[in-house]
């Protein structure tokens, strides 16, 4: 299928910029300043003032979440100042903490792996972000971020039909492609957004953001959701419960500390001594064990996931041949995309309809929580949440 990229905002447009002090927001709001655009940068300010105790703020690593926060904020307004770009920042607290900081905890408690970058994108930075800036009563006619992706629709309409969706595609700079995190946003949202660096390297950000002299080009990429200590205060709201770990037999190796410290595929600080490496393969919540098991006993020839999102809310009615991701940094396989119609023993409670996904060749350690995003062309055809393996 043929697909046509979106025109990039044009001078005159106004272009919400949302920032985070980083080199590709910093780049991006100074290229389209540059285009002749009336930029306006936004800011999200999630974290609630809340420390970890008897933690020196000045010690913690950065991450999403925590008193950075304050340090970006000062940052984004000297460059906006400096470059005559009217600047905002938007309380996101209270949806930051329900739709991504509660959620992470209740999957983790449930034994599912989260992805808190994948619920924030879809809820608050291109959700209640841009609501907060509605409510100040900005027009606009773009929402620009520095994220590396393209915005795409078909040129002769969707599974043939007439529609013509928003739809992502990879980025030109593949090693830094960011499609995996956004592929819950609505083609309704993607509409009236552009990642301009889209067909940009990330070597030609830094070399163009140091040719500016931009102070974000200095900067430290690396940036975590939470930090150790962070992890540790946000769950310290209950006891967590230890458990044992056992093998694949049944047969117990340890103790556990409580499930929501482990994920699938887990290695290090399980606890256990044994003559060969081990693997968190399962995490039982309902009897609260966990399962490890050699490496190759790790792997899946399928999956069931649900809570689908389709571009256009288009759904294909045929079996989908494709290459999946079952996480960021996995290598896309090819697959087959079929509904799944549960049997009477599948007590498993689906939300919307589920669909069966088989790889053409086994994935390790497949999390149930974790996104399954299906691409064909470079685009994303539609994702969903993992339940399960399946044979």
């Amino acid at each position: 299928m043929n697909y046509i990229e979106k025109e990039m905002p044009a001078k005159g447009n106004t272009v919400i910029v949302g920032m985070s002090g980083g080199v590709d927001s910093t780049l991006t709001a100074l290229l389209l300043k540059e285009r002749g655009c009336c930029v306006i940068g936004v800011t999200m300010s999630m974290w609630d003032g809340s420390l970890p105790e008897g933690v020196n703020p000045e010690d913690l690593p950065p991450s999403c979440f925590g008193p950075g926060e304050q340090k970006n904020i000062s940052e984004c307004m000297k460059f906006c100042t400096d470059n005559d770009i009217e600047y905002h920042v938007i309380d996101v607290q209270d949806a930051y903490r329900e739709k991504v900081l509660e959620y992470f905890k209740s999957e983790l408690r449930t034994g599912r792996t989260p992805n808190p970058c994948i619920r924030c994108n879809q809820t608050v930075k291109f959700g209640a972000l841009l609501e907060g800036v509605k409510k100040l009563g900005i027009e606009f006619d773009y929402f620009c971020t520095g994220h590396y992706a393209k915005i795409v629709s078909p040129e002769n309409g969707l599974y043939g039909t007439d529609e013509k969706p928003c739809m992502i595609s990879t980025a030109s700079d593949q090693t830094k492609d960011q499609t995996y995190f956004l592929y819950r946003l609505s083609s309704e949202t993607l509409s009236k957004v552009r990642f301009p660096l889209a067909n940009t390297k990330k070597s030609e950000v830094f070399e163009l953001a140091s040719k500016a002299g931009l102070y974000a080009a200095t900067r430290k990429e690396s940036q975590d959701f939470i930090g150790e200590d962070y992890f540790n205060m946000l769950f310290s709201d209950k006891k967590s419960i230890p458990g044992d770990i056992i093998d694949l037999d049944g047969k117990v190796l340890g103790r556990h500390r409580g499930i929501e410290h482990y994920t699938i595929g887990q290695r290090r600080g399980l606890g256990v001594a044994v003559n060969y490496p081990v693997y968190v393969q399962a995490i039982d919540a309902k009897n609260n064990v966990i399962v490890l098991a050699k490496n190759d006993e790790l792997n899946s020839n399928a999956l069931i996931a649900d809570d689908f999102i389709w571009p256009g809310n288009i759904i294909p009615e045929d079996t989908v041949e494709a290459t999946v991701k079952i996480r960021l940094a996995s290598r896309p396989v090819k697959a087959k995309i079929e509904k799944y119609i549960p049997d009477e023993d599948d007590d498993f409670s689906y939300h919307g309809q589920p669909y069966k996904v088989t790889f053409e060749v086994p994935q390790r350690a497949v999390a149930p929580g974790q996104s399954v995003v299906i691409y064909k062309d470079n685009v994303i055809l539609g994702g969903g949440i993992i339940c399960k393996t399946a044979d």
